[in-house]
């Protein structure tokens, strides 16, 4: 079987083709760049890899280092990059307004946030017609949860365990992954229930979830009915029966985990978690961060793969191609909430953010990247599931459009999570043949594939080679 791995995958994989040149690096020695990270940026801002890369450029779908090695970007800056490093469109439409205004904050009126306003909630349901627009995707659920308190005058909110929804004091009680929790009181009446995991949890089958590649769990669902659905709402009214008042503030969710690693729930289970919240005076919330602006493929919006319209839906990291921007996109209802008083936000919808956000949305449409995420997604999780069924270790092949995770695990039987040192063995393996990916799941078990919606199959390829390359060495260390 080992002799077997060994012949079936060429020794080094072969990069696609590239035909931009990056500028010569001129900036400090990659020591010295290390002293300053020592000494002078904060510690909790850790780096990636043993020896931490020093990118120079990026050219779409490209980063190239200090030294010009170049690498595939498969994790998009944390899923920020959606159409490309550096994408001509969106440079040329930032530098134009970088000449003309830059800041007047929204005191007055200026073009760019008004074309934006219009142009972003056009691509919503009615009657998600009014925007908010912040800084970062923290900020914008923070809003969030602010909006549905002061709207329905109730307090609690309840939220998946596993999810991400920022790191800043109001958001860390919603975030529910041990390493982002802080010893301090934060979050009150948050309160986090059972997630619908499909691979991990307790319940879960072959059919459970929207997706190309089901788990190998084995199913025991009739036509038309999911039991693993129908546990994970038994133990959702549980907690709505058992930890909060009778009425509640909201719930939120993302449409797909994605600092979890991708976590997909039964289809269905939001709906009824939506209907559930909503017959106790609650408003659903959408966390767009991640799964927004096409990445999905089959679908604009991450919740419409769920066949339901939030009340109150989060967007950033993607919105703005790596432009620091966010927003909340509501009601005209909810959001007269917070007209009662002064709410105000000195760099939201900037001109300067408002041009890239446009140009984000044209890059999207123009560049036919909807498409690509659904047609090149679905190609890699397929070819990646070639490998799970290959490999004892690859758990679970997840995800939908460019929204991918691969479970590593010790067996397929345990489920049990790959030893983290194994796992940085066959990530940093990944990173020296060109190919950078992300981490997560709640023991950073998870690889993390959401890379900037460009790359192409030819892309997908030379990732799946690297990757199958990078297992196989593994695998000779084992034995």
């Amino acid at each position: 079987r080992q002799q077997k791995w060994k012949s079936s995958v060429s020794t080094q994989a072969k990069m696609p083709p590239c035909d931009f040149v990056p500028e010569k690096y001129e900036s400090y020695p990659y020591e010295r760049m290390q002293k300053i990270r020592e000494q002078n940026i904060a510690p909790s801002l850790r780096t990636y890899y043993k020896k931490p890369l020093l990118l120079h450029q990026g050219h779409m779908q490209w980063l190239f280092d200090h030294e010009g090695r170049r690498y595939l970007d498969l994790f998009a800056g944390i899923v920020t990059v959606s159409v490309g490093h550096c994408h001509p469109k969106v440079t040329m439409a930032t530098q134009k307004q970088l000449a003309r205004l830059w800041h007047t904050t929204n005191i007055y009126m200026y073009p760019p946030i008004h074309e934006y306003a219009e142009k972003l909630t056009s691509l919503f349901p009615d009657p998600l017609k009014v925007v908010y627009l912040t800084n970062s995707g923290s900020e914008a659920n923070d809003l969030a949860l602010f909006m549905a308190r002061l709207h329905t005058r109730n307090f609690d909110i309840i939220a998946l365990r596993g999810g991400y929804h920022g790191g800043s004091p109001y958001t860390l009680g919603l975030t529910s992954l041990t390493p982002y929790k802080h010893g301090v009181a934060n979050g009150f009446g948050c309160t986090a229930t059972m997630l619908p995991d499909v691979f991990r949890g307790p319940w879960g089958g072959s059919h459970c979830r929207d997706s190309p590649v089901q788990t190998v769990r084995k199913c025991s669902c009739i036509e038309g009915a999911c039991l693993a659905k129908d546990q994970y709402i038994e133990q959702f009214k549980d907690t709505l029966n058992t930890s909060v008042p009778k009425t509640v503030a909201g719930f939120i969710a993302e449409p797909i985990q994605g600092v979890n690693g991708a976590v997909q729930y039964p289809r269905n289970f939001l709906k009824e978690a939506y209907r559930l919240i909503r017959e106790r005076g609650g408003l659903c919330i959408s966390d767009e961060v991640q799964t927004g602006f096409g990445r999905t493929g089959s679908h604009f919006w991450g919740f419409q793969t769920h066949g339901v319209v939030p009340d109150i839906v989060t967007l950033a990291k993607g919105i703005g191609n790596g432009f620091p921007m966010a927003a909340v996109v509501t009601t005209k209802e909810i959001a007269n909430s917070l007209a009662q008083n002064l709410h105000f936000n000195t760099f939201g919808g900037n001109p300067l953010a408002c041009v890239a956000g446009a140009a984000v949305l044209d890059a999207i449409e123009e560049d036919g990247l909807q498409k690509n995420s659904e047609d090149v997604g679905t190609y890699m999780l397929l070819e990646l599931a070639k490998l799970r069924d290959k490999f004892e270790i690859v758990g679970d092949v997840r995800g939908k459009g460019l929204m991918i995770g691969v479970e590593m695990v010790t067996d397929k039987d345990s489920r049990c999570p790959l030893p983290a040192e194994e796992i940085s063995q066959i990530w940093e393996d990944c990173k020296d043949m060109g190919v950078l990916i992300g981490r997560g799941g709640l023991y950073s078990q998870t690889f993390r594939i959401k890379p900037p919606m460009c790359i192409t199959k030819r892309d997908v390829d030379f990732a799946v080679k690297v990757f199958h390359i990078a297992l196989q060495r593994h695998m000779e260390r084992a034995a």
